[in-house]
Formats: C-alpha cells, structure tokens, sequence
C-alpha cells in the first residue's frame, strides 16, 4: 500500500483526474491484457485449437484481477506479464493451461496500450469541445470590443478582444481536428508473434497446405481484433510502429503549446501596467504567503510549467522510434511506462485549468478603454496618413511629419501619462497637415475607435467554425 510517507508522482494525486488516471492504472492495464487472452482463445476455441469450455473459463475470471498476487509471482520470474498469466492460470483450473497460446508478449501489452491510446485520447477530446464551446461564447461576446493589439510587446493598432480570443480559439480547433486524426488511425499490433512473422499462430493450425495456414492465422488475428474493435497494422516487428506513440505525443504537445500561448498571454494582461485581463480569483482564493494583496496568475504560471514538460516528452518518444534496432530493442519499455501516462494526465490537467479561466475569464473594461484612450491615438497615424494621401499629400513628406511628432508624443505620455496624449493637438495645428486637412477632421481620424478593420466579422466567423468542428 503506498502512501504520503513514501514517493508519489503528483500525478498520482495532485495533477489529472481520477478517469485518466483509471485510463492508465495497472488494474485497467491488467484487465485489457485479461480482455485479449479472453479475445485470443474465443477465437481460436471457434477454430478448433482450444476447447469453448477452456475459453468460457477465462471469460469468467476475466475480471478476477489480483495485482498483489501477480506481484508475488512477478518477485520470482521477474517479467510482469508472465505473472499476470500465472496470476489468472491459477484461478482458471479449466482454461489456465492454455493462456497466451501462440502470443508473445507484445502480441498483448501493444494491443492494449493502443486501447489505453484511444480511451484516453477520448478523455482529452471530451474535455476539449466543452472548453472550445466556453471559448466560443467569449468570442462572440466579446467580437467588437476594441482594444489595443500589442506587437514587439509595444502598443500597435488596435484589434478586438474576440478576435484575439479568436487566436487561441483557431489554434485549439487545430488541435482537436489533429487529436481527431491521430484518434482514428489508432492501431494495435494485432496477432504477429515473436518478430511480426505468424510463425507460432501458422504452426498452431492444422492444415498441412502452408498458404491455408496461412490464410487461418491472418483469420485468427481478424477475429481477435475484430472483438477488440480495434484494427491492426499491416506489418510489425515484435510491437507496433514507436512512430505511433510518437505521432501521438507531437498532437499533445501541440495542444499542449496552444494552451501555453495563451496562459503566457494572460500572464502578460494580468501584469502592470496592462491591467486588462486576469484569471478568475476564489473568494478565499490566497495569493501569496507573505504579500496578503497578490492575486497572482497561478493557474496560467502552472499551465506554461506542466506545458513545457508534455513538450519535451516527444523527444523521448522519437528516440524510442529511431532507436527501434531491427525487430526489437527492449530500451522503450521503461521511459513508455513513463512518457504514456505523464503525458496524458499532465494534458488532462492542462485541459481542466484552461477550461475553467476560459469560461470565467476576467476582462476589466476600464483597463481595457484606458490603454485604448492612452495608445490609440498612435495606432491612428495610419488612418490619417492614408487620408492625407488621398488628399494629395506626399506620402514620405507626412510619414516623417507624423513620426517626429509621435515620437514627441510619446516622450510626453511616458513621462506625465495621466496628462493625456498631446499627438492630436501636435499634428491637428501642423501647417504641413492643415495644407491637406482641416484641424476637426485630423483629430476624428485621430480618434481609434472602431479602427479594427473586419476583425468582429472574422471573430464572429471563427465562433461559427469551432462550433461545426466542435459537432463534426
């Protein structure tokens, strides 16, 4: 029994939840291994190779998983799988001794890490279309709210609050419909054997005619798959392709990076002197230990944390991959214990914390109106510089005009912001400008609002698109 006296991953505990945890438990590990012996000899009791009353019994005991026995016995041979089968022969006195006939042992532990693959990739899909639903409603609420976009980290022009939020929304879209692939193309090892030849299941079968024999074991492996619902891949070695676990690995790292964007992004919005955005803060919530005002961005600091360790992990994933030596190398066993589950559970949690800023998340209009009153009037240059052209303005004559007054601007508004922006008045009683432009239609080009071009629009397009994806 293990406890908080001895080490456990937080992710036993503390990151993850209990249903992907279950997913990746050795109990959950124990009965899919039980579920393809069952699978196994059904198929072959149909084509005469073992008794239906050999493989009843299994069926019976299918769920009579005893981990601490298997232990017991895994303490002696010293290969868990062969404990396992030991463990479940010894409560099965009719069908024991046929147990594994033909397999090896990742004839069975592939097969079911592909369906630990495929629950645990519906868990996390399951999480993500409720989160991408929230997403979407903050979108469209927020489609036409102008504030300031920010490039080089510096005031650039404006933009919307939605559509920002429509940057993230795309990404993750791109991510649930690359979730979506990778789910579908999911595949087991099937019934291969030792080196992916057949040779074991071939010699079970009795036909003396080898291509019948043949035909029988690719039969053989149907039929087992086809009760596991699961397809196999053409070829194998000893297991599966490694590029799988892989390809799955790079799909949660980059759902992983799109929620990293964003945490980073509120962390930024959270800060002074933006001040626009925060995550939700619990009544009780405390901040910090010794600064009893802090409402710290914790939620989105523990996102880019956990974010950067399911990064690194399809690194792993790769060298087990290209590492693969001919038809087996056993160096993948220990780190795939390791890579598989941490890698979903750290997704899960990540999921789980986006989910609950996202559908809360904390925009504070006045902070947002202020940089946009304060800053705005930069971004507006534009505006009245390609009017000015229009108005038959040299257009590097007033880019230069309207850049030495800007800069003015802005040494005045760094060192006296509450003073306001003078780049109105510095540029409304410009006689370079007045030439083209009178002094009242400089300032309301000057005015941002509303200069955010088609982006409620495409904010509002985007909602409609993660909508149908969310169905599809």
């Amino acid at each position: 029994m293990y406890d908080h006296e001895t080490y456990l991953s937080p992710l036993t505990w503390r990151y993850g939840s209990v249903e992907m945890r279950e997913v990746w438990s050795e109990q959950q590990k124990r009965l899919l291994w039980r579920r393809i012996w069952v699978a196994l000899a059904e198929a072959q009791a149909e084509l005469g190779l073992v008794s239906p009353e050999q493989a009843t019994d299994l069926r019976t005991h299918a769920e009579d998983v005893d981990v601490d026995r298997a232990h017991e016995i895994e303490a002696v041979v010293r290969h868990d799988l062969m404990a396992e089968i030991r463990a479940f022969a010894e409560q099965c006195p009719v069908g024991g001794g046929i147990i594994h006939l033909g397999a090896t042992s990742t004839d069975i532990e592939d097969n079911a890490d592909a369906l630990r693959l495929r629950d645990a990739l519906d868990l996390l899909l399951s999480r993500l279309r409720p989160l991408l639903s929230d997403l979407a409603k903050q979108i469209e609420a927020r489609a036409g709210q102008d504030c300031m976009a920010y490039t080089h980290l510096q005031p650039a022009e404006p933009t919307t609050v939605g559509y920002r939020l429509a940057q993230y929304g795309m990404d993750l879209l791109i991510d649930l419909q690359e979730l979506q692939r990778v789910r579908g193309q999911i595949r087991g090892k099937g019934l291969k054997g030792a080196t992916g030849t057949s040779a074991a299941y071939t010699q079970l079968l009795s036909s003396h005619d080898k291509a019948e024999q043949q035909n029988q074991a690719r039969d053989l492996e149907a039929r087992v798959m086809a009760r596991l619902c699961l397809e196999a891949f053409p070829v194998t070695t000893q297991t599966y392709p490694r590029k799988q676990d892989w390809l799955v690995l790079n799909a949660l790292a980059g759902l992983a990076g799109s929620l990293y964007k964003f945490a980073f992004d509120l962390r930024l919005l959270q800060a002074q002197p933006f001040g626009e955005w925060s995550e939700p803060f619990a009544r009780h919530q405390v901040g910090s230990s010794a600064m009893p005002f802090k409402r710290n961005p914790v939620n989105a600091e523990n996102i880019n944390s956990l974010a950067r360790l399911v990064a690194a992990l399809p690194r792993v994933a790769w060298d087990n991959a290209a590492h693969s030596l001919l038809e087996r190398t056993l160096d993948d066993s220990g780190n795939r214990r390791l890579i598989l589950p941490q890698a979903f559970l750290l997704c899960d949690e990540l999921l789980k914390r986006a989910h609950s800023i996202f559908r809360d998340l904390v925009v504070r209009d006045g902070a947002v109106a202020n940089k946009m009153e304060v800053y705005g009037t930069f971004a507006a240059t534009e505006r009245l510089l390609m009017e000015l052209v229009k108005a038959g303005a040299d257009r590097q004559a007033m880019h230069e005009v309207i850049r030495q007054h800007s800069l003015a601007a802005w040494d005045s508004v760094q060192r006296d912001a509450p003073a306001g922006n003078p780049l109105p008045q510095l540029l409304s009683s410009d006689p370079a400008v007045l030439e083209f432009l009178k002094a009242e239609q400089v300032r309301t080009l000057l005015n941002a609002k509303g200069y955010v071009g088609d982006a409620p629009q495409r904010a509002r397009e985007m909602a409609t698109q993660i909508r149908r994806g969310i169905d599809q």
